[in-house]
């Protein structure tokens, strides 16, 4: 290779690091740090293990200042961090990020310990008090708690960024939703009156079924349907069931195609996402569940912009707790909907993995004409009934 190869090589180089780099503070610029936030993240979405973001908030400190002490907080930082650890803007000259992405909890919370310290013996304490920091792991295998958020928002700047720079399609799509939702409310309005009438007449109890549901980012919200069961029933029964789905037991052997008849009644060739022939539905329950006229009411869920018109089905919080950290992404993407994807196409009758499949691809894949594809494709699903129990 000749002198001037080598030094057009070297120039194209520096072009590239001048592109991803801040020189003043050494730090990967926000975009390419967000960008290997994510790659980070998503590799350990199917390898589960785990990675540590560490952020620190220096948007208080006065602009004269903020300078010295980004070269200071570099300066620790280079000392104290390997240089496998990766440290960037998380937001430029507001937020400097450090991703850590391979060690033990002790070494951890004893390098954590060290930044910190370091950072109060370098830093006058007014500069200190204006100074933030949070820790964000992932996987959080930590949480146990079903009303823990299952996703950390932090940790999915591409979702945010997408948010941002699809601002009018989402918004489009906000408006169909209410518009959506409305003519719904009025078009069954005569449902409304029959089903709550059948319901009191064939069993006691309420009318509406409330149940919490886990949303976008993994917030909470009471989701609204039609009872279709007797009351007072022991829950244990689908959570059991939802658990063996997960695992892919259902049935038989996780990795055996001819599944057995099982104590759920599901005839063996398919796990369904419900228990067939469960004993605490009523018979107005299966009518209603066959004809998915239960799912009326969720109309006031998407009147309220806790669900969409199209998104995936929004999962009971003790089933997020059994999700693999890979099936996560179906609930911090997109809104969760009355229809979707996957009712459209697959239905109960797909296996789970299949289900967050179909739910990942709508959100990657997402447009307007899309959901309204699906909107047109419901009223058949409904009237086919495959897959409703």
């Amino acid at each position: 290779m000749g002198e001037s190869t080598l030094f057009k090589a070297e120039e194209t180089s520096r072009s590239c690091a001048d592109h991803v780099l801040d020189h003043a503070g050494g730090f990967y610029i926000a975009e390419s740090f967000n960008m290997i936030l994510c790659l980070e993240r998503k590799r350990r979405e199917r390898s589960e293990r785990p990675m540590t973001l560490m952020l620190i908030d220096i948007m208080l400190i006065p602009g004269e200042k903020q300078g010295l002490t980004v070269k200071t907080i570099s300066h620790l930082l280079t000392s104290l961090t390997r240089d496998t650890d990766i440290k960037g803007w998380y937001r430029e000259n507001q937020i400097i990020g450090v991703l850590f992405t391979e060690f033990n909890a002790f070494d951890k919370q004893e390098i954590l310990k060290k930044i910190r310290n370091g950072l109060e013996r370098s830093l006058p304490p007014d500069q200190m008090l204006n100074i933030n920091f949070s820790i964000h792991d992932f996987p959080d295998a930590g949480k146990q708690d079903p009303c823990d958020p299952p996703a950390n928002s932090i940790l999915y700047p591409d979702v945010r960024k997408k948010y941002d720079e699809m601002r009018g399609p989402y918004l489009v799509k906000r408006v169909i939703d209410i518009v959506g939702s409305i003519v719904g409310l009025m078009l069954f309005s005569p449902f409304f009156l029959v089903i709550p009438a059948l319901i009191k007449l064939t069993s006691p109890g309420p009318v509406l079924f409330r149940q919490r549901r886990v949303g976008l980012y993994g917030k909470q919200f009471k989701f609204l349907k039609f009872r279709t069961m007797y009351v007072n029933n022991d829950s244990h029964v689908h959570e059991e069931y939802v658990k063996k789905l997960i695992a892919g037991t259902v049935g038989g052997d996780k990795k055996d195609d001819d599944c057995k008849e099982d104590d759920n009644g599901n005839g063996g060739r398919k796990p369904v996402f419900k228990i067939t022939n469960d004993t605490r539905v009523t018979p107005v329950g299966r009518i209603l569940r066959k004809t998915s006229m239960d799912e009326l009411p969720q109309f006031i869920n998407v009147l309220f912009g806790e669900m969409s018109l199209v998104g995936p089905r929004p999962p009971i919080p003790y089933e997020v707790q059994n999700y693999d950290v890979w099936h996560r992404c179906r609930i911090v993407e997109v809104k969760p909907g009355i229809t979707g994807l996957w009712q459209v196409t697959g239905r109960s009758t797909t296996s789970f993995d299949e289900m967050v499949r179909l739910d990942i691809k709508y959100s990657r894949e997402w447009t307007i004409w899309l959901d309204l594809k699906i909107i047109a494709m419901t009223p058949w699903a409904v009237f086919k009934g495959k897959g409703a129990y």
